[in-house]
């Protein structure tokens, strides 16, 4: 971790306290000239030595403040920085928070997300320090899922997942769909491979977290996330494979993730599937969409509502998720 001291927040806190010395000594410089006393006399110097004290205990005092912070700044690194995580940090800036609300807010129309996305933080934080690995994706834009996906107020709780990764997302969803008073119940589709799996990449190596990619690991994220195993059906497999499809495709779902094979070919083979499965009223939301790493996100998303004919009308974007809902 960098020295507080090279940090260029620390140094823009501690300009009010380093400019007050600077203008002390430059004062007294400056009244010293404009004097024009002759030498140096025993007051004089009596003068400069409580100034030099003065001084010196300011920097002592300073010193301790900036060794105080810098601990605490090394205990929040632990908890949600790059050097406890083993991958992108989860210390949001302000700017980010506000711009986040600003997109909620034109999709949702609701006009005070600030108090919601403030919760999703919280559960965010609390499911990757609970649980085992971690969720995958920026922090604007898991925040921005776990907000807007209950502010569209879905018709019905009934959620799958497409692409779980560790299940903390599905955990965390069904955590916020019950804040809006919707109790969930998950249907998961996923490999559950011992890593990420992506058809047009090449093989993927450990994940950042150390965790494995698992079953066990998953049914532990949604247990300790407070998802109730009666409500919850998690089936291995490929969403593309029919026998996958034909035993989840029993019921209309309310929301629907799609977070699986980011291929365009892939996306658009789950947007198919979206478009038979999806409830009346239904939200389906579409990660990674404008993410430049997973190009084929966007193009699959833009080619099938291009076609003609889809129930699904884009409602909006919020960092990099497209949100869709289904037409009667």
């Amino acid at each position: 971790m960098p020295s507080l001291l090279s940090s260029a927040p620390a140094r823009r806190a501690l300009r009010p306290v380093t400019a007050r010395i600077d203008r002390r000594i430059e004062r007294a410089l400056t009244q010293r000239a404009r004097a024009q006393k002759p030498p140096v006399t025993r007051a004089d110097l009596t003068a400069v030595q409580k100034e030099l004290a003065e001084l010196r205990a300011e920097s002592g005092r300073l010193r301790e403040t900036l060794g105080q912070a810098e601990q605490r700044l090394y205990a929040m690194e632990l908890l949600l920085g790059r050097d406890g995580r083993g991958a992108g940090d989860r210390l949001p800036r302000k700017a980010q928070i506000m711009e986040l609300c600003r997109q909620i807010t034109a999709v949702t129309g609701h006009s005070k997300p600030y108090a919601q996305v403030a919760l999703a933080y919280r559960t965010l934080v609390e499911l990757e320090l609970r649980g085992v690995g971690r969720l995958a994706g920026s922090t604007s834009n898991i925040l921005g899922k776990l907000t807007t996906t209950p502010l569209l107020a879905p018709p019905n709780g009934t959620v799958l997942e497409i692409g779980t990764l560790y299940g903390l997302f599905s955990g965390g969803l069904a955590r916020q769909l019950a804040r809006q008073g919707v109790e969930a119940d998950l249907t998961i589709v996923d490999p559950l491979a011992d890593i990420q799996l992506q058809p047009d990449r090449a093989r993927f190596g450990s994940d950042p977290s150390g965790s494995p990619v698992s079953e066990t690991v998953a049914r532990t994220n949604l247990r300790l996330a407070g998802v109730d195993p009666d409500r919850l059906r998690l089936h291995r497999g490929f969403s593309t494979d029919p026998e996958v499809q034909k035993a989840v495709s029993d019921r209309s779902y309310g929301v629907v993730i799609i977070d699986g094979d980011h291929s365009e070919e892939g996306v658009r083979k789950d947007l198919a599937w979206a478009e038979e499965i999806t409830a009346p009223g239904g939200i389906v939301v579409m990660d990674d969409y404008g993410d430049e790493g997973w190009p084929g996100v966007q193009a699959a998303l833009d080619g099938h509502l291009a076609a003609g004919g889809s129930r699904l009308e884009l409602l909006g974007t919020v960092s990099t998720s497209a949100f869709l809902r289904a037409r009667s």
